[in-house]
C-alpha cells in the first residue's frame, strides 16, 4: 500500500511533499478516534526498551536529525512508534538555509541528496515550542514519554573561531528541554563546517560544553556527530578526544560527500551538485564506521548508528556492528511510516 502512496508522492518537489504529508498527518491526530487507530496500527507486538545515558528509551528505533528540524511534528511521530526523536540541526539565530531546490530524490539508488544547510527557527523559538509540548507530556511515565535529543550546530556567518559560542547558546536554551544532546559539526552543507572536526577545534567546543553541562544539577548526555568521510586517523583522534573529554557517546555517520557506485547517472548527479548523500549507499560505510569505533573502544563508547537503515536486517546489522540505539531517516521515506513496527518487531 505505501509504495502505491510513495509513487504518488514522489511526482512532487521533495522538501514540498514533506511538510504537506507530515501536515496532514497532524490534522488526522487532531482526530482522537483517528490518532488511536494510527496509533494502535504503528504499535510493534514487543516492547524494547533500552537503557542508555541513564535514560530509558521505550524502544531503539529513532528519528534522526533534519527531519523535524524545528520540533513542529512531536505528537505525530510519537504516534507511529518511533523511540526518540533528534530535532534540529538547531541554531542560536533563525536562518533560511540554502537556495531551493535543496532536497533530491536519487530512486535507483534509493537515496537522498541535501543541502539544506541548517534551516531553523532558531534556538529560542524551538526552546519555546518544546517547553509547550513537554509541559503537555508531564504526566506520561514508565519509558513511555517520547525522548527527544538537540542535535545543535553553529549559524552560517559565524566564524569557526567562533563557532563555540553559538553551540555554548544552542546549549543553553535547549538545556531544560530535551533529553540529550547531539554535537553537528559533520554535515557538509555549512561552509567550513567540517573543519571543525580536527581535533583542536573540536576539544575547544566539546570541552567547554562539558564544563557547562557538569554544572548543572542533572547534566544531560552529550554525543558527537561524526562524517563516513573521516581518515582513520581521524577516527583515532576523535575516539581519544571523546575519551578525554568523557563524552557520553557518538552518532555515526552523517551524510557523506562520496559518490562513488552510484546507478544514478553522472549527468543526473551534475545537474543536481553539491550536498550531502544519505540513504542505501552510506550502508556499508557508516557500518564501518562503526564496528571500527566499537572494536576500538571495546565496546566501551555508546554509539547510536545512522545510515542507510531500510529493513530489520538492516538495523540488526547495525546493532551487530556495535550500535545500541539506531537512526532512520531516509530509510523512513522509502519504506513508509511502518519502518518503526517492523523493526521493533523483528530485532532479536
Amino acid at each position: 500500500m505505501y509504495k502505491i502512496i510513495r509513487n504518488f508522492l514522489f511526482l512532487f518537489p521533495a522538501e514540498s511533499i514533506h511538510y504537506f504529508s507530515m501536515n496532514v498527518l497532524k490534522t488526522l491526530i487532531g482526530i482522537p478516534f483517528i490518532k488511536k487507530l494510527i496509533t494502535r496500527s504503528f504499535s510493534s507486538k514487543h516492547k524494547k526498551p533500552v537503557n542508555v545515558f541513564g535514560i530509558q528509551f521505550k524502544n531503539p528505533v529513532g528519528l534522526g536529525a533534519g527531519f523535524d528540524k524545528n520540533a513542529l511534528y512531536l505528537d505525530e511521530l510519537e504516534t507511529l512508534g518511533f523511540g526518540f526523536v533528534e530535532i534540529g540541526t538547531v541554531t542560536p539565530k533563525p536562518q533560511p538555509g540554502n537556495e531551493k531546490p535543496r532536497l533530491f530524490r536519487l530512486k535507483k539508488d534509493q537515496a537522498l541528496i541535501n543541502r539544506m544547510g541548517f534551516n531553523n527557527d532558531g534556538a529560542g523559538k524551538i526552546a519555546g515550542r518544546l517547553k509547550e509540548w513537554n509541559e503537555k507530556n508531564t504526566r506520561k511515565k514508565n519509558g513511555s514519554k517520547l525522548i527527544i535529543g538537540g542535535n545543535i550546530g553553529k549559524n552560517k556567518i559565524t566564524p569557526n573561531e567562533d563557532a563555540w559560542k553559538d553551540y555554548e547558546i544552542c546549549f543553553n536554551a535547549l538545556f531544560d528541554e530535551v533529553d540529550y544532546f547531539v554535537v553537528n559539526v559533520s554535515s557538509p552543507n555549512t561552509p567550513g563546517l567540517r573543519e571543525l572536526q580536527e581535533k583542536e577545534s573540536l576539544r575547544k567546543i566539546l570541552s567547554h560544553l562539558q564544563t557547562l553541562n557538569k554544572v548543572k544539577t542533572n547534566p544531560k548526555p552529550i554525543l558527537l556527530k561524526i562524517a563516513p568521510d573521516l581518515t582513520q586517523t581521524q577516527l583515532d583522534d576523535v575516539i581519544d578526544l571523546v575519551t578525554e573529554i568523557k563524552l557520553d557517546g557518538l552518532v555515526a555517520t552523517n551524510t557523506t560527500i562520496n559518490r562513488k557506485d552510484l546507478i544514478t547517472t553522472t549527468e543526473k548527479l551534475d545537474e543536481i551538485g553539491a550536498g550531502g548523500l544519505s540513504g542505501k549507499p552510506l550502508f556499508k560505510k557508516s557500518g564501518e564506521v562503526i564496528r571500527y569505533i566499537h572494536q576500538k573502544t571495546n565496546g566501551q563508547l555508546p554509539l547510536m548508528g545512522s545510515g542507510g537503515i531500510f529493513t530489520p536486517k538492516d538495523a540488526q546489522q547495525k546493532m551487530n556492528d556495535g550500535a545500541v540505539l539506531i537512526q532512520v531517516w531516509t530509510g523512513f521515506i522509502y519504506e513508509g511510516p511502518a519502518i518503526v513496527k517492523n523493526i521493533c518487531n523483528a530485532l532479536k
